[in-house]
């Protein structure tokens, strides 16, 4: 018996091994794939991938017009999932997303309620706009998010697998938005940031989106080879110093616990799902990337999307003009040197 041990144990090692080479593979492809479609905004799609292969949701915070649902098409695509869209208004009621009853009689005269599953029962969903609705429509949404499933009638029906929210914000500045209350912006793992496109990026965007030929997004990945790819990311190991990292960065972002030249400027920080987030974050991160272990230097890209929607100035900081993301580089400067973990 001793001597059939250790040949099983290296077989299990080289199959984690080849699955986890095939699955790095397969990112990369569908990486490249996604960048052959969305033009000029590199940064935003590895962060939507990240946000997706970590299992979490993101908030992706522009004016309109720059492609982010176009994004959401495109990943729902590349990574083979069913995406569905449901532009939020003022007017959207919680039913128009997660399904209704109707009541129904048969031909013996019986009646009985009928369940209508709404949109929200896809496996990548977009948000869009997702502060133009009212607040109770928001909830219900984030709840969703956040529980997996949804309750009509007293009835509870399971969200699919796997299950992933983009939202779109408008800038909190133009009319006719409904800001989302702190407590639900912690729900979003990260909040991406999509800005204009620079010069090279929007004359190739000129020239290869106003002709006959149009690039196409293709499946690379599907629904199962995606969760196969997030039970590799949860599983990567992380090395001591980026979880002293990670500690270091959350807490000195919190009022009466960090530097006080930064967090007298706050009037909340980030709680500990802050934390979790960046430990799903920074693995994902690494997966996408090519590598089998995550660093301090992915630590270090991926505080600011998923601190700044956890954080607060106070009111006499936003009139001397500071920012939450120029608070969060001065606490990203101050980690240990970014060294892998």
């Amino acid at each position: 018996m001793s001597h059939s041990t250790a040949p099983d144990t290296t077989d299990l090692d080289a199959a984690i091994a080849r699955s986890a080479e095939t699955t790095l593979a397969a990112l990369s492809r569908a990486r490249e794939a996604i960048h052959g479609v969305i033009f000029g905004q590199e940064k935003v799609v590895d962060l939507a991938l990240v946000t997706i292969l970590a299992g979490g949701h993101g908030l992706l915070v522009g004016v309109p017009g720059l492609a982010k649902t176009k994004l959401v098409d495109t990943l729902g695509t590349v990574l083979g999932l069913d995406a569905r869209r449901v532009q939020f208004t003022p007017d959207l009621m919680p039913s128009d997303i997660l399904g209704s009853e109707i009541l129904e009689e048969t031909a013996d005269r019986r009646r009985h309620f009928r369940f209508i599953k709404g949109p929200i029962f896809a496996q990548l969903l977009m948000a869009d706009e997702i502060n133009r609705a009212s607040p109770r429509t928001q909830s219900a949404l984030l709840q969703a998010m956040q529980e997996h499933h949804v309750s009509v009638g007293g009835e509870r029906h399971d969200l699919p697998r796997p299950f992933h929210v983009l939202a779109t914000q408008n800038p909190i500045e133009q009319e006719g938005t409904y800001p989302l209350p702190e407590a639900q912006l912690d729900r979003f793992l990260l909040e991406i940031d999509v800005g204009y496109p620079d010069r090279v990026a929007e004359r190739r965007i000129l020239i290869e989106t106003t002709g006959v030929d149009e690039a196409r997004p293709v499946a690379v990945l599907s629904g199962e080879e995606l969760m196969q790819a997030q039970r590799l990311a949860r599983r990567l190991p992380v090395g001591e110093s980026v979880v002293e990292a990670i500690l270091d960065l959350v807490r000195a972002a919190r009022p009466g616990e960090g530097d006080a030249s930064v967090t007298d400027k706050l009037l909340w920080g980030p709680g500990p799902r802050a934390s979790q987030a960046l430990m799903f974050a920074v693995r994902a991160r690494a997966l996408i990337e090519g590598r089998l272990s995550p660093s301090v230097e992915d630590v270090a890209a991926l505080a600011e999307p998923v601190l700044k929607h956890r954080m607060a100035l106070t009111f006499a900081a936003r009139a001397d003009g500071e920012t939450i993301p120029a608070l969060v580089r001065r606490l990203v400067e101050r980690l240990p040197a970014r060294t892998s973990g």
